[in-house]
């Protein structure tokens, strides 16, 4: 059974983007593969249904991948406060029984998370709880700013001491000329200053709802170091 718990060091990290991509590359590679939003936030109304966006682009890229959440909050705001303004309460049993009852039908499960390990899910936990309560390995979603050193650094001890185990961290929508020296350093900087690698480096998309979803596979095998993302060997890499 491969898990894989996707986090972003910041909101606009990227994560529900490398979620689906690593997904859908798994899935092209053999394994049955599935998608887990436990809490989503700013749920939109279509064609006279209430939709998971983050859930739909992994659905865009890959129609065969199933998906699945917990809670669906219309607010795009910190879940505890959507689900206090809903009248909800999230309830991390509740989220632990759904996770269980998916990773029993699939191969391969990654749950795409919120805004960051310690976004504030629940009146009595953060999101860093809910993976310590799932066990399962984190992969941390890096976007390149001035800030990414620090908010990486900051996401990774606060993992560590946890107790949580990080896998690595993915830069994501890396620019392919770009002169600021706070990202140019980023790489070496996150490695230097944390016990994790960058497994992965994904260049800039631009507009994701004309990506080909055939382009993000491909982007992904070139781009991420899939085998250590999901600490296996994979025989048709091998080839």
């Amino acid at each position: 059974m491969l898990e894989l718990f996707v986090s972003g060091s910041e909101k606009y990290s990227g994560k529900t983007f490398i979620t689906a991509g690593l997904a859908a590359t798994m899935q092209s590679l053999g394994y049955s593969t599935s998608v887990y939003k436990p809490v989503q936030t700013g749920a939109i109304e279509k064609n006279g249904f209430i939709q998971a966006p983050d859930l739909a682009f992994v659905k865009f890229v890959d129609p065969y991948i199933k998906t699945y959440f917990s809670y669906l909050l219309k607010n795009n705001i910190i879940p505890a406060v959507a689900a206090e303004l809903e009248q909800i309460s999230i309830n991390k049993e509740i989220i632990y029984q759904d996770y269980e009852s998916i990773k029993k039908k699939y191969e391969c499960i990654l749950t795409d998370g919120t805004m960051g390990l310690s976004t504030p899910l629940g009146d009595d936990f953060l999101e860093q709880d809910l993976v310590s309560m799932l066990n399962i390995p984190v992969l941390i979603v890096v976007s390149p700013s001035g800030n990414s050193v620090n908010n990486t650094i900051s996401e990774v001890n606060q993992a560590m001491t946890s107790g949580i185990k990080i896998r690595g961290v993915v830069i994501n929508n890396c620019p392919e000329n770009f002169q600021d020296l706070n990202v140019k350093s980023l790489p070496k900087l996150i490695e230097k200053y944390t016990d994790v690698k960058i497994l992965g480096i994904m260049p800039y998309i631009g507009d994701l709802k004309k990506i080909n979803p055939n382009d993000l596979i491909s982007n992904i095998l070139t781009g991420i170091d899939i085998e250590s993302v999901f600490d296996i060997k994979i025989a048709k890499l091998e080839l």
